[in-house]
C-alpha cells in the first residue's frame, strides 16, 4: 500500500437519476480496498458509452443511483497492492454497467486488472490518450483480431470523423493499408477524416445506391476490410462494395440497429459480416492493443481530435456528446 490518502468527500460527476445528465458536486472519496487500485484522475473523456449505461434503457439495465459516471480514464496511482504508487496509468471502469463509481472524479477506484501501465513521458497529453483511449483499441482490434488485415489491402472506414473512425483511419495507414478510403458527413467531420489521414473522403449525401457505387470506385474497385461504427443504410452501401473475401466488422450503431444486406452479395463474394467488442477481449488482449495504439499515436500516425473542459464542464461534456458534438470531450478534473 502507499502513502496515506486524505479521506472525505471531493468534486464529482454524479447521476442521480437513469436518463439525467450528472452535476458536479461533493462525493464521497473512495477508500483503499484489497485487490483495487486508486487512482488520481487526471482526464477522463465523455463517451457515448457513459451516456448509454446512465440512460437506464441498456442491456444493461438501470444503473445503481447515484454514482459517478466515466467508463475510462487516465491518472496516477495513489495506493495500489500492484501497480507503484506515483505511477502513470490508463483505467477501464464497469461505472453504470455494474454498482460503484467511475472516473469522472478527482479519484477513483479501479480492480487491479483493469489499471494498464502508460509510458511516464511518451509525448502524448493524458488528455490525448484519453481522447484515444478505448476507441483506439476498438478500432486496432477490429483492424487486426476480426478483419485480420493484410499489408496492403483497400480499408474503408465509415463514421470516419468520429473516434473510432479516426482511430481506425490512422491504424489502417500504420498497419500498412493499401488505401484507406474515409466516408463522413460534409464539414467538420469531413475535415477531421482528413486529418486522420485518409486518402480519400467521401462526403455522405448520396442515396444507397450511388453510395455504393462511390464508395467502391474510391477504393479503386472495392473495399477488403470496412470498419463499420454506424451500420444502417451507410452499412448497406459499404457491403456492397466488398471485394471477394472481403470483411464488413461492425462495432456500432450510430445510424441505425438494422441494415439491408444482399445475400447474393455476400456469397457471391465470399465476403464476411463480424460483430465486434472490447467486452470480448481479455485484459491482457486490451492492455496490449492500448500499448500498440498509443505507440502508433506517439510516433505520429494517429489521434482524435479532442477538446478539454474542467470537471466543472461535465454536465456540458454530457450534453454536447449527446447531441454529437464532432470533438472527443475530455474532463479535466485537477
Amino acid at each position: 500500500m502507499g502513502a496515506p490518502v486524505p479521506r472525505g468527500s471531493s468534486p464529482a460527476a454524479v447521476v442521480t437519476a437513469p436518463g439525467q445528465p450528472p452535476e458536479v458536486g461533493e462525493h464521497p472519496v473512495p477508500e483503499p480496498q484489497p485487490g483495487r487500485t486508486l487512482v488520481r484522475v487526471t482526464a477522463a473523456p465523455v463517451v457515448p458509452l457513459d451516456l448509454l449505461c446512465a440512460s437506464g434503457t441498456s442491456y444493461f439495465g438501470r444503473p445503481a443511483v447515484p454514482y459517478v459516471p466515466g467508463v475510462q480514464g487516465v491518472g496516477v496511482v495513489l495506493d495500489s497492492a500492484v501497480h507503484p504508487v506515483g505511477a502513470r496509468v490508463f483505467v477501464a471502469t464497469s461505472a453504470g454497467m455494474a454498482p460503484g463509481d467511475g472516473s469522472h472524479a478527482r479519484q477513483c477506484s479501479v480492480p487491479d486488472a483493469d489499471v494498464m501501465p502508460l509510458a511516464p513521458d511518451d509525448g502524448l497529453t493524458d488528455a490525448a490518450v484519453a481522447a484515444i483511449g478505448l476507441s483506439g483499441v476498438a478500432a486496432w482490434m477490429a483492424l487486426t483480431w476480426r478483419a485480420q488485415l493484410q499489408p496492403g489491402e483497400r480499408v474503408l472506414v465509415l463514421g470516419a470523423g468520429g473516434a473510432v473512425g479516426q482511430a481506425a483511419v490512422g491504424a489502417a495507414r500504420a498497419l500498412g493499408a493499401g488505401r484507406v478510403v474515409a466516408v463522413s458527413r460534409p464539414g467538420a467531420s469531413a475535415a477531421r477524416a482528413r486529418a486522420a489521414g485518409a486518402d480519400v473522403v467521401v462526403e455522405l449525401g448520396a442515396g444507397v445506391d450511388e453510395l455504393a457505387v462511390q464508395l467502391a470506385e474510391a477504393c479503386g474497385g472495392a473495399a477488403d476490410v470496412v470498419v463499420d461504427p454506424v451500420f444502417g443504410p451507410v452499412a448497406t452501401a459499404a457491403s456492397r462494395a466488398l471485394a471477394p473475401g472481403g470483411r464488413l466488422v461492425n462495432l456500432g450503431s450510430a445510424a441505425g440497429d438494422t441494415a439491408e444486406l444482399s445475400s447474393a452479395v455476400l456469397r457471391s463474394r465470399g465476403a464476411a459480416v463480424l460483430g465486434y467488442t472490447n467486452n470480448a477481449l481479455t485484459t491482457g488482449q486490451r492492455a496490449a492493443a492500448l500499448q500498440a495504439v498509443l505507440a502508433v499515436a506517439a510516433a505520429g500516425q494517429l489521434s482524435v481530435a479532442h477538446e478539454t473542459l474542467p470537471l466543472a464542464g461535465a454536465r456540458e461534456a454530457w450534453e454536447r456528446t449527446a447531441a454529437g458534438s464532432g470533438a472527443r470531450l475530455v474532463l479535466l478534473p485537477g
